[in-house]
């Protein structure tokens, strides 16, 4: 899984780097070719959305999930329905090849030795249910989404943070499929009378360009980007009240932006209750070797204390490689338990006792620190938020269906919490 990971991050860090050629043409293209495409690179893991613009002369491909947009072919060739694109990611070769038939371009894409299928179809925009806002924070504008309930007047406002890694407003991680939970999330809470506000992190997807080196993310910036937000709510003086709702690692980052917001309530969905490192040495228990268990122990408890790594085994480098360790550095100075203890405003646990990453171990750990909190256990919800069973391989499958409703006790907790 580590190579193809590594392979698809070059798209979101060379887009910067990408000049301009006069791709050439043959003679003979189908005039059914030529438009907007989409589909899915097919991952083995999870497939991986792309767009590519096929024009007479040109071209270009984009991967919104990671925040390319329009990064240009360097060579198009049609041959009647045929179709091959080069595209040169400095000194990375991409060679998309595609046969149309029908309404369908089917076909492989080749990148670096590596060869996987590849399915197109006429792109259709989604028509955006949401006001599309930006708000000031350091180094730019935080492009984020506003949604409505569709009745006049004043209502509360929730804001949404996604949880760990590349993931964007809608709650769906490169590399993990779409699952749309925070973007269901949303729109059903507009349908209970509350508005929300949801963006994609910074260096992801719209706000790609917030931090284009990961050594400079730190879960303080993100901290930073809640409170502006926070600001921005309350500059726009028409919500009767603002509330945090945190998912996942957004938990942490929701209860630390709240300790210093004067919010209405926080609510925590699947949200750890224990420090990082314990977690990921949780997480790593039986999958690494005595030697590879023992070096990432020691390498946690140096992060811990501040002090980077400099020699860490291939094996661990996509764990603790140097430019991930200044945010791991960041992260594991937090302990959510004693976090949770310094929020003064009213506090939901929400926790799924499907949950294969979060145990609910971890919500009575966060209860416990906040006698004052409510809980909630949902009996069949996991970490994506919709019903699922417990064994891995039929509760990992509901993560790349964006077609399943959120658990229906999810929704109306939340309502019912933000209306007390």
């Amino acid at each position: 899984m580590k190579k193809y990971v590594i392979w698809l991050c070059v798209l979101v860090f060379l887009v910067a780097c990408s000049k301009e050629e006069s791709p050439e043409v043959k003679k003979g293209v189908n005039d059914d070719m030529l438009g907007q495409w989409q589909g899915n690179i097919d991952l083995p893991q999870s497939p991986l959305e792309i767009v590519l613009s096929l024009k007479e002369k040109s071209g270009t491909l984009s991967v919104p999930a990671q925040g390319v947009k329009d990064y240009p072919f360097k060579e198009v060739s049609y041959d009647g329905n045929k179709v091959v694109i080069t595209i040169d990611l400095q000194g990375s070769n991409i060679v998309i090849d595609g046969k149309l038939q029908g309404n369908l371009i089917t076909g492989t894409f080749k990148q670096n030795g590596n060869t996987l299928p590849i399915k197109l179809t006429p792109y259709k925009e989604e028509k955006a249910s949401y006001e599309s806002i930006n708000i000031p924070v350091n180094g730019g504008n935080l492009k984020a989404a506003l949604q409505h309930p569709e009745k006049e007047g004043s209502y509360p406002l929730a804001i949404i943070i996604a949880g760990s890694g590349p993931t964007d407003k809608d709650g769906n991680t490169i590399g993990a499929g779409k699952n749309n939970s925070l973007k269901m999330l949303a729109e059903d809470l507009a349908n209970q009378g509350i508005a929300s506000i949801r963006y994609d992190k910074r260096g992801i997807g719209d706000n790609a360009p917030l931090t284009t080196k990961e050594e400079d993310l730190s879960i303080e910036k993100y901290v930073e980007d809640v409170n502006q937000v926070i600001k921005y709510a309350i500059s726009e003086n028409k919500f009767k009240s603002i509330h945090i709702i945190g998912h996942s690692e957004g938990s942490l980052i929701g209860m630390l932006a709240a300790q210093n917001s004067n919010i209405a309530s926080f609510t925590s969905i699947a949200g750890a209750g224990r420090p990082a490192d314990e977690i990921l040495l949780e997480q790593l228990e039986g999958k690494l070797t005595s030697d590879l268990t023992k070096e990432s122990t020691e390498i946690l408890a140096s992060l811990k204390e501040g002090k980077p790594v400099a020699t860490i085994s291939t094996e661990l480098q996509s764990l603790f490689r140097p430019s991930v360790q200044p945010y791991l550095m960041s992260w594991l100075k937090y302990d959510p338990a004693k976090s949770i203890q310094k929020v003064t405003a009213p506090v939901l646990i929400i926790q799924g006792a499907h949950d294969i990453q979060v145990p609910v171990s971890d919500a009575k750990i966060l209860k416990a620190n906040n006698e004052e909190a409510k809980l909630m256990i949902v009996s069949k919800m996991n970490h994506i938020l919709k019903d699922a069973p417990e064994e891995i391989q039929g509760n990992m499958a509901t993560y790349s269906d964006p077609t399943l409703p959120l658990s229906k006790e999810l929704v109306e907790a939340i309502k019912e919490f933000i209306n007390e």
